[in-house]
């Protein structure tokens, strides 16, 4: 409020004037809407992730919704040898090679099934313990025969690697539960109709999407991730 006063010769007489409203400079208001839009832009951080699966990145991308992180599928020319001797070694070999051969940050993972009664097996080599998801299930089940010990755990390995290839950050998520005798469920991939998790009463092949993502060995090892890196600051 302006308040305005004017004498006469005999009195002094106070007037309120009321100001005239603004009207909003539109032209300014989007200007600063794009800049605010591209900040957020140059904070989304690129990672690259060793693998040549289209579908896990999807898988991570998800794991990660909300971060200011985008992924990005390693070039397929990129070819990495899997020497680790433990999920965790592997996950840090794949991540440091890709960084370092795209001078990039990237991310990797490296994950299997462990079952008790076959000392760890089939371990670091889940993945290759058949030609198919089928085959690998029938080879585990027929070890198991006549087992009454049928504990087993998931784990994922997961590092993160700045451009010179050092290590930033890396976590590890372990699911336990139990082998089944026979496939229940018909979702998800890999031993999951076999991966019985006592906690929820279902193999992972009968969980929805969200609940194999809230307990997940991958969804454990992706939630204590995003607690330790600074996503903004890429650190």
């Amino acid at each position: 409020m302006i308040a305005l006063f004017a004498f006469g010769p005999s009195s002094a007489a106070a007037q309120q004037v009321e100001p005239k409203p603004q009207t909003p400079n539109l032209k300014t208001q989007n200007s600063k809407l794009k800049t605010q839009n591209s900040e957020v832009n140059l904070a989304m951080q690129t990672l690259i992730v060793a693998t040549g699966n289209p579908g896990k990145v999807a898988e991570m991308q998800a794991y990660l919704y909300g971060l200011p992180v985008q992924l990005q599928l390693k070039p397929p020319e990129i070819e990495i040898e899997e020497t680790g001797g433990t999920f965790a070694a592997n996950a840090r070999l794949k991540a440091s090679q890709v960084a370092v051969a795209l001078k990039a940050w990237a991310i990797a993972d490296d994950s299997g099934l462990a079952v008790a009664a076959l000392g760890g097996a089939p371990g670091l080599y889940s993945a290759r313990y058949g030609r198919t998801d089928a085959e690998r299930i029938a080879r585990l089940l027929r070890e198991l025969d006549g087992q009454e010990l049928r504990q087993a755990e998931f784990i994922c390995a997961l590092a993160i690697a700045r451009p010179d290839g050092a290590i930033a950050s890396e976590s590890e998520g372990i699911c336990p539960g139990e082998i089944l005798h026979a496939p229940a469920g018909s979702g998800g991939f890999g031993y999951d109709p076999i991966f019985y998790v006592p906690e929820v009463g279902l193999s992972f092949a009968e969980m929805s999407a969200a609940q194999k993502h809230a307990i997940s060995h991958r969804g454990r090892a992706f939630a204590a991730l995003r607690d330790r890196f600074d996503w903004q600051a890429g650190e």
